[in-house]
């Protein structure tokens, strides 16, 4: 039996029972979730089929202990004693990417030159020489956290995160992580068999991991993984992942559901388009100018409405006042297409009374430093099955509606 590797895959926070879920999915075994993640094991293939193929992890990490690690000398020692000679040689480059958190070090860059000196000079001890270092490119990333005086040391399989597809040519401002809009659309149940839509899809983000999900492929076709340069796994790790590659390519399939983006800015739609296009998904997504509050017949048989409104910071004048009255004629929009479950992320305390409808299901999750809440106005979809209505106001138990003082706002 293949030796298992014990790994921890990071994640935002509020998405690590979904990312537990994809894990169980990709073969591996023994997972926990925690906090910020979810630890696992897994086979060199099961680890690089996650790398591959998992939309909701971060980073994928391959942990080498937790120390003990009380002042600048402590954080040395600990490092020192990790036998680096067995991850490294003189002929890799490598990289230290430090966070701390209530710690008695004012910078994290100290703490990253620290664990550096202790690295170097551990193998300079015990090689004769010592490897370079590069920030931008390493061959082998180094992740040390430093939690009071409580040290993790992981090197990372994939380098650059895994939410950089390679597809995000044209940014918007304030984009969303795709490993989040992965989350969000497994947290609503799409699997690429039933249309989506997303009515403000800004740099086009939701639309194209749906499209990226209904066409089957995996999310890291793409890019290159850091484990395929270490010195002591990079070999096989290469091998093992060119016939991943090659089985993912051979099973991608035709996307049958239409794949929708609106929004009401131009500048928005083009970066979207970039984007789809970049993400090689410009058959299978359509975009178009649209107004979120005011949108028009949607294809027949119904789908998944899932988008992320503004939280109040890019909507110009009117406030708060203003954005209740964006949310109540956004409820009364969404209201007026029968057949479509609608799933919003919202980051603005006010939407859920604004909007006028009771969730069916709600999920705390953050979106970077913001909290928010994703809310779920259907019931999980059944291919063949039958699609409740959207709650009204007079049903809700919960949250009385807000209507706008004034209409024209």
């Amino acid at each position: 039996m293949a030796e298992r590797l014990a790994l921890f895959a990071t994640a935002a926070r509020g998405t690590e029972d979904l990312l537990a879920e994809e894990l169980k999915e990709l073969g591996a075994k023994r997972i926990r979730q925690d906090r910020g993640g979810v630890r696992f094991m897994a086979a060199l293939d099961e680890a690089l089929n996650v790398c591959l193929w998992s939309r909701i992890a971060m980073r994928v990490l391959y942990p080498l202990g937790e120390f003990s690690a009380p002042g600048a000398q402590g954080l040395y020692d600990a490092v020192a004693s990790v036998p680096w000679e067995e991850h490294l040689t003189t002929n890799v480059t490598f990289a230290v990417d430090a966070n701390l958190k209530d710690t008695e070090h004012a910078h994290s860059g100290f703490v990253a030159l620290k664990v550096k000196d202790a690295i170097v000079d551990r193998l300079r001890d015990k090689l004769g020489s010592r490897p370079d270092v590069d920030t931008r490119n390493p061959d082998v990333s180094v992740v040390a956290h430093l939690v009071k005086e409580k040290l993790s040391l992981s090197l990372d399989l994939v380098g650059d995160p895994l939410n950089r597809r390679g597809y995000r040519v044209r940014p918007t401002p304030a984009p969303m992580k795709e490993n989040l809009a992965a989350a969000l659309l497994r947290a609503a149940g799409y699997t690429g068999q039933e249309a989506l839509v997303d009515p403000m899809c800004g740099s086009g983000t939701i639309v194209i991991e749906g499209g990226l999900i209904a066409r089957k492929r995996a999310p890291g076709i793409g890019r290159s993984f850091a484990v395929e340069r270490w010195p002591h796994m990079g070999t096989r790790a290469r091998e093992l992942l060119a016939d991943l590659r090659a089985d993912a390519r051979r099973n991608e399939r035709k996307v049958e559901v239409p794949i929708l983006g609106f929004d009401k800015s131009e500048e928005a739609l083009e970066a979207a388009d970039r984007n789809v296009k970049a993400a090689k998904l410009g058959e299978e997504i359509q975009l178009a100018v649209g107004d979120a509050t005011k949108l028009g017949p949607l294809p027949e048989g119904g789908g998944l409405i899932l988008t992320n409104p503004p939280y109040g910071d890019r909507l110009g004048s009117g406030g708060q006042k203003g954005m209740k009255t964006f949310y109540f004629k956004l409820g009364d929009s969404l209201r007026a297409l029968p057949g479509w479950r609608v799933w919003v992320l919202s980051g603005n305390p006010a939407f859920e009374s604004a909007f006028h409808a009771r969730p069916m299901t709600r999920r705390d999750v953050w979106n970077g430093p913001i909290p928010c809440t994703l809310l779920g106005y259907r019931a999980p979809f059944t291919p063949g099955g039958s699609q409740p209505v959207l709650a009204s106001p007079g049903e809700s138990q919960q949250v009385a509606p807000v209507r706008p003082e004034h209409e024209d706002e």
